[in-house]
């Protein structure tokens, strides 16, 4: 079995569809590597590769997150779809069928989950934590 794990961010807000009783959540993530590739010049170029993902789950409350720009992680079972357009050229696509997938961030000024701590139960820690007052810790 072939997995595959992507960290991205969402290309256009996903789309919830009803496809033989079951329910698929399709969004399209866009994962940037910066500065892999080089220029004609010689400058470091990003190079950017987009992923067509469809989450089968029943639970469709989480596509209320998937908004354009979110950052996401997705991990689940690659494939490659091959297509002929409409002037006759050959391309392919990658597409994920997705088995695990984690919100990590929004663009600013807007709610998701893990902004509110509903998702994981994780908080980031407070300076208190961070061995300000307390330092009752032997370590």
């Amino acid at each position: 079995m072939v997995r595959m794990q992507a960290i991205g961010n969402l290309g256009k807000d996903a789309v919830t569809n009803t496809v033989n009783g079951k329910t698929v959540i399709n969004f399209t993530l866009a994962h940037t590597e910066k500065g892999r590739d080089r220029d004609a010049q010689g400058n470091p170029k990003d190079k950017t590769i987009w992923v067509d993902c469809a989450y089968w789950t029943e639970r469709t409350a989480v596509a209320q997150y998937l908004k354009k720009g979110t950052q996401i992680y997705v991990e689940g079972q690659p494939d490659i779809r091959t297509y002929t357009t409409q002037d006759g050229r050959q391309g392919a696509s990658l597409t994920l069928r997705v088995g695990n997938l984690q919100l990590l961030g929004s663009r600013s000024g807007e709610s998701s989950p893990s902004d509110t701590g509903s998702s994981s139960g994780y908080s980031s820690p407070t300076s208190s934590d961070a061995g300000g007052a307390d330092d009752s810790t032997p370590f």
